[in-house]
């Protein structure tokens, strides 16, 4: 007889958030099953990963369910040839397909390899067999819409759910290599919610750097997005990532009456300088916020414990969080940049990582909540900290391997820390307990209004 093996992804098309079933069936028992993923992502470069499993006493392999003994990847994992994908040209770093609203497709090819004793059996089969099958990553779900923003000197993108609403909103703010979170935006207005990814530095029109921003330039933003989409419940909430975890909470502090939520990504509990994305020409311990034309205390003003030294020497990878740790040993210049927390009139979410290289994110995060508490803050605060993590949690299911990267702004070898699988869960998990989060603030905030 003939080995026919069969190979199958489902579902075979949906949002880059929904797990794949991969399965293998009729391989021998015993067989070593190898399956390959390739990836075309953005500027066609492929990214790949392999994981070799042996096949079942039914010639089945669930990679849901199996662990491989080689490849990319060690343990159980549904998405483990995504997560565990390296580029094949060993140095790009751009996971997401461009434009963002085009789909990633995924082909995996199963080869089998039976074990020698197979043919004991009296079985004639070839020495190997293998099948193939594709599936489909999209970051926009039919019916989601794009619009380019160049108005009221805002440089951003709209991305709105189908139907004539109104949506809930969600303001996405990026962290210090600037430009716009177009994926994560999609992402949102995926599950409902008018996203409005605003660019403030690195964009058309913006300038190069974080140096020196103007708070009053997102109170602008916010306006927009009420008056534009004019979202249910008016609920605007603030998802920022890094420098951007930072401003959510500073803006919802600074302008809480028109911040619902805030959800922060690897945040700061402090106002920093404006470090690797500085204008060279004021250099990285100047401000990076500015109100009513006013730069804001931060943490590397007037310290006298911070040093730049464990970031600055050494080989690279540098990992920026040790610079920041310095900064912490002078608990004057900490309480001048602490962003007051307390007056956010809003739930909170922090999700923050024990390996962060690019700044301490679960201290921070610790600290926000401390601060909270203290000041027996009325709205729920949510708090997830990953270990083994490093500061670049994003969403399922992408590429987590590329810990090492050149800053985009100054070019600096650094290193994000983390680990991938760490990372890959963290993605995983954050992602679910936003959802969660945004979906109760929703209802918190219609049963406020009375419209429940």
């Amino acid at each position: 007889m003939t080995s026919s093996l069969i190979l199958t992804a489902t579902p075979a098309d949906a949002l880059i958030d929904v797990p794949r079933h991969l399965v293998v069936r009729g391989a021998a028992p015993g067989a070593h099953v190898t399956l390959t993923a390739r990836t075309a992502r953005a500027g066609g470069v492929v990214w790949h990963a392999e994981a070799t499993f042996v096949a079942d006493a039914d010639g089945v392999v669930d990679a849901s369910r199996d662990a491989p003994v080689s490849g990319s990847y060690r343990g159980v994992s549904a998405m483990g040839l995504i997560w565990s994908q390296v580029p094949e040209d060993g140095k790009s770093r751009d996971v997401f397909p461009q434009p963002v609203i085009a789909p990633l497709v995924t082909t995996v090819v199963a080869q089998a390899r039976h074990s020698a004793g197979h043919e004991a059996d009296n079985v004639a089969v070839p020495s190997s067999v293998s099948s193939s099958v594709s599936f489909t990553q999209r970051l926009a779900s039919d019916g989601v819409t794009r619009r380019e923003v160049r108005e009221d000197g805002l440089v951003g993108t709209l991305y709105l759910p189908p139907g004539d609403g109104p949506h809930p909103a969600v303001m996405i703010l990026n962290g210090s290599g600037g430009g716009i979170n177009e994926p994560r935006a999609a992402l949102y207005a995926s599950h409902g919610y008018a996203a409005f990814a605003l660019g403030y530095f690195k964009g058309p029109g913006l300038p190069d750097y974080i140096s020196n921003t103007p708070l009053e330039y997102f109170a602008k933003g916010m306006d927009w997005l009420r008056r534009t989409v004019k979202p249910a419940h008016d609920f605007v909430a603030l998802s920022g990532q890094s420098r951007g975890g930072e401003l959510v909470l500073l803006l919802g502090a600074t302008f809480p009456d028109a911040v619902s939520a805030v959800i922060g990504y690897v945040p700061s509990a402090l106002i920093h300088s404006a470090q690797n994305a500085c204008d060279p020409a004021i250099g990285r311990e100047g401000p990076t916020w500015l109100l009513e034309g006013k730069p804001l205390p931060h943490i590397w003003e007037n310290n006298r414990t911070a040093s730049w030294a464990p970031f600055d020497e050494g080989p690279p990878p540098h990992r920026h969080a040790k610079a920041m740790l310095t900064a912490l040993d002078d608990p004057d210049a900490v309480e001048r940049a602490r962003i007051p927390v307390e007056k956010i009139r809003g739930p909170v979410m922090l999700l923050s990582a024990e390996d962060d290289g690019s700044w301490p994110s679960s201290r921070y995060s610790r600290m926000v909540t401390e601060r909270l508490a203290a000041r027996a803050h009325p709205y729920p605060v949510e708090h997830l900290d990953f270990d083994n993590a490093g500061h670049a949690i994003v969403f399922p299911y992408v590429p987590t391997t590329q810990l090492v990267y050149a800053h985009p702004v100054s070019g600096k070898i650094s290193t994000g820390g983390g680990e991938p699988s760490a990372n890959a869960l963290a993605d995983e998990r954050s992602w679910s307990a936003v959802q969660a989060f945004l979906a109760q603030a929703v209802a918190e905030r219609a049963q406020s209004q009375g419209q429940s």
